[in-house]
């Protein structure tokens, strides 16, 4: 799999889908970090202006305080210093705060708005193996950028009753971008989350699911776990929490599942 910026091996991926709720953000952050397990230079993008992906990793507000991604997508800060290492070894962060969801206006009038990220990435792309953006529950100008500077696209799907409904929304916009703006574009991968094998419903979404994507679905599902969701409250990834629960073993198989998905596409 190529980039489309500077560096051939800097693999950047968007985590996208329009809903909230699905684990979308658990999913930056843990998979972050078991990136950053497997030797690999990680940087995450907390896109998102709720900055629960910032949250997550410890940030800690003051340290947002016009030190975001909002500052340098206004052209008020180089990305470079808006870089912020987490605790955990290999693992950096671009944090967001609440004035994110202003960008979204601001970036309105300016030129090319939809390539502002990914040229901003440029500047980024040598010092990474991989760049994770944390996207908004929406399909708006930021998720817009982020689908353009990406080379690839995660996409958490909950099991739930109107998952293959939004999921069709979703994967007709990537194809747009795809067609229209970025030609390097293309699913990575969608990974159900929040699974309960006790209910039936989830049994059949994943069916439904596997039916129609097929080998675009994650083998690894991630399941309803409480650690996963007492993590965050603790600023830390459930897998440096607990990192024997079934949540963070499920994120770590998630990270070796991906990683060799790429060594099969270089293959080919």
């Amino acid at each position: 799999m190529t980039s489309n910026l500077a560096k051939d091996n800097t693999k950047i991926m968007a985590l996208v889908n329009q809903k909230g709720g699905v684990g979308k953000t658990t999913t930056a952050v843990n998979l972050a970090t078991a990136l950053s397990a497997t030797r690999k230079k990680v940087l995450l993008i907390d896109l998102d202006p709720q900055g629960n992906a910032s949250t997550g990793l410890g940030i800690e507000g003051k340290l947002r305080k016009n030190n975001s991604i909002y500052e340098v997508l206004v052209g008020l800060r180089n990305i470079e210093d808006a870089v912020i290492k987490t605790k955990i070894p290999g693992l950096d962060i671009v944090p967001a705060s609440v004035v994110l969801s202003a960008a979204e206006i601001e970036l309105v009038g300016v030129e090319s708005r939809e390539f502002v990220l990914k040229s901003l990435l440029n500047g980024l792309s040598k010092k990474y193996d991989y760049i994770l953006i944390d996207c908004p529950p929406s399909l708006g100008l930021l998720t817009l950028n982020a689908l353009v500077a990406s080379n690839s696209v995660m996409i958490p799907l909950q099991c739930e009753f109107f998952a293959l409904e939004g999921l069709s929304h979703l994967l007709k916009t990537v194809e747009l971008v795809k067609k229209k703006l970025n030609p390097a574009l293309s699913i990575h991968g969608i990974v159900l989350t929040m699974y309960d094998k006790r209910n039936k419903l989830t049994e059949q979404v994943e069916l439904d699911v596997r039916k129609h994507l097929g080998d675009d679905v994650y083998k690894t599902v991630i399941p309803r776990n409480i650690k996963i969701s007492e993590a965050p409250s603790h600023g830390q990834p459930a897998i440096i929490y607990d990192y024997k629960s079934a949540g963070s073993m499920a994120y770590l198989h998630l990270a070796k599942e991906m990683l060799q998905r790429e060594k099969r596409a270089v293959a080919v």
